[in-house]
C-alpha cells in the first residue's frame, strides 16, 4: 500500500483528499504546516507528498529544499498545489525539486489521484476493487523519478462488487459541491466583515491584519472551490488571493485603487455564489480583449497582466484604428488609456457606446489621470471601471477576470 503525506493548512481540503485517497487504497497522513510536515515526513516515510506552497511556519518551497537536502527524500515525488498567478513562486517550486505542479483552483481529487498514480507508476488502482481508469493516460507525459517502481497489479473483485469509476467520481463530486454551496453564506459574511474592517482601518498594522485575515479566507475558498469543481468561483478566488498576498507583502501598494479592486472582487464572489454555482456554468469561455494605449510599455504591461489570467488580447496604439476594429469586430472587454492623440479615451468610449455591437461591452480606463474629474468623465462617457497607473499586474488581472466572468454568468442558459 502506497503511503501519501498531505501537507496542507486547510483542514477541510486536507480531509477531503485524505478520505478520497484512502478509498482509492492509499495510506494517508496529514500535516497542517510546514514545520510539522517535515517531522511527519521522517516518521511516516511516505512514497509521495502532496504539498501546498502557501503554508504557515515554513513555506512549501523552503520545505522542499529541506526534503531534497535529505538523501532519504531526494528522489521522492512531490506534487505541489500552486496559485495560478504566483508564477515566481511556481518557478521557485520547480527549482526546489517539485515533480509536478497543479493549479489549486482547477484541481479536483480525481486529477490529484491521476497525477499520483502516474508519478508512482501505478497503471491500475492499487487496493480498491474498481475498474481501471483510462483518465491516467492524460498524464502519461509525467515520468516517475529514478528509483520508483510500478505498484503490483491488484486483481479486482468479481464484477458484481466492482464500482463504476465514473459514477463514483460523479457522486463524490456532487456531494462536495452540495457541501460547498451550503457553506457559502457564512463564508461570504465573514469575508465582507473583513473587508469592512480593512476599509475602516486607520493605521498600517490594522490594515495588514485585515489583509492577512481576508487572504486566509480567500486562500481557503480557492482550495475548497477547486475540490468541489466550482471553477468560476475558484478562478476568481485564485486571482483575488494573489492580489491580497501582494498587498500583504508590499503594504505600500494598499491604496484607494487596490482597495476598490479587492472590494469589487469580494462583491463579485457574492454574485458568483448566487448565480455561478450551476454545473453548466463552470467553464470560462474564450475571450477577445482590446487594449488601446499610445504608449508601447503600457500596452505590453496590460497584455502581460492579461496573459497571467490566460485571457487573449490584441493591442493597438492609435484610437482611430481601434475604433475601426471595434466597428468590425466583437470584443468581450476593452482597456482604454485616456490621454491619446487624435481621439482621447473618453471620446472613443462614447463612440463605441453608440455602436450596436458595443452598447454593453465592459470598458476599463487605465490612466495616470486619477483626479475626481477624470473619474467622473470615465463614467459619463460610458466606462465601467477605472484603474490608476502605475498598476499591479495582478490587480489588472483581477479586474479583467471579474468583467469577463460577469458577462459569462449574465448569459441566458442554453
Amino acid at each position: 500500500m502506497k503511503k501519501i503525506l498531505i501537507i496542507e493548512d486547510d483542514q477541510i481540503v486536507a480531509n477531503i483528499y485524505r478520505n478520497k485517497l484512502s478509498v482509492e487504497g492509499f495510506k494517508v497522513e496529514i500535516a497542517l504546516d510546514g514545520e510539522s510536515g517535515m517531522t511527519t515526513m521522517k516518521d511516516f516515510r511516505p512514497d509521495a507528498v502532496l504539498l501546498d506552497l502557501m503554508l504557515p511556519k515554513v513555506t512549501g518551497v523552503e520545505l522542499m529544499k529541506q526534503m531534497r537536502a535529505d538523501s532519504d527524500f531526494a528522489q521522492m515525488p512531490i506534487i505541489v498545489f500552486s496559485n495560478t498567478y504566483l508564477t515566481n513562486m511556481v518557478q521557485e517550486a520547480w527549482k526546489a525539486g517539485a515533480t509536478k505542479c497543479l493549479s489549486k483552483s482547477s484541481c479536483t481529487p480525481k486529477h490529484v489521484i491521476e497525477a499520483l498514480r502516474s508519478t508512482l507508476g501505478m497503471a491500475n488502482p492499487g487496493a480498491t476493487a474498481v475498474t481501471p481508469s483510462t483518465a491516467t493516460a492524460t498524464h502519461s507525459g509525467m515520468k516517475p523519478r529514478p528509483g520508483s517502481s510500478p505498484a503490483p497489479v491488484v486483481v479486482s473483485n468479481p464484477p458484481r462488487q466492482q464500482v463504476n469509476v465514473g459514477d463514483a467520481d460523479a457522486e463524490f463530486q456532487a456531494q462536495l459541491r452540495k457541501e460547498f454551496i451550503e457553506s457559502l453564506p457564512a463564508v461570504l459574511s465573514a469575508m465582507r466583515a473583513n473587508l469592512q474592517a480593512l476599509i475602516k482601518a486607520d493605521n498600517e498594522m490594522a490594515r495588514l491584519k485585515q489583509v492577512q485575515e481576508l487572504y486566509r479566507r480567500v486562500h481557503a475558498m480557492t482550495g475548497n472551490a477547486g475540490v468541489a469543481g466550482m471553477m468560476l468561483i475558484a478562478q476568481m478566488a485564485d486571482a483575488a488571493e494573489a492580489l491580497l498576498k501582494e498587498l500583504y507583502e508590499k503594504p505600500k501598494n494598499i491604496n484607494p485603487s487596490t482597495l476598490r479592486t479587492v472590494a469589487n472582487a469580494v462583491d463579485f464572489l457574492g454574485v458568483l455564489f448566487d448565480r455561478g454555482t450551476l454545473p453548466d456554468r463552470q467553464e470560462v469561455p474564450p475571450t477577445n480583449i482590446l487594449v488601446v494605449d499610445d504608449e508601447a510599455i503600457s500596452r505590453r504591461a496590460i497584455t502581460y497582466a492579461l496573459e497571467k489570467a490566460k485571457l487573449k488580447s490584441v493591442s493597438v496604439e492609435d484610437p482611430l484604428v481601434a475604433y475601426q476594429m471595434l466597428t468590425e469586430n466583437r470584443f468581450d472587454l476593452v482597456f482604454l488609456d485616456v490621454d491619446m492623440p487624435n481621439m482621447n479615451g473618453f471620446e472613443l468610449c462614447s463612440r463605441l457606446r453608440a455602436h450596436p455591437n458595443h452598447k454593453t461591452t465592459p470598458v476599463v480606463f487605465v490612466t495616470s489621470l486619477n483626479d475626481f474629474e477624470s473619474r467622473a468623465n470615465s463614467t459619463m462617457s460610458g466606462g465601467n471601471d477605472f484603474i490608476a497607473k502605475p498598476f499591479l499586474f495582478i490587480e489588472l488581472a483581477v479586474k479583467a477576470l471579474l468583467h469577463v466572468l460577469k458577462a459569462k454568468i449574465a448569459e441566458p442558459k442554453k
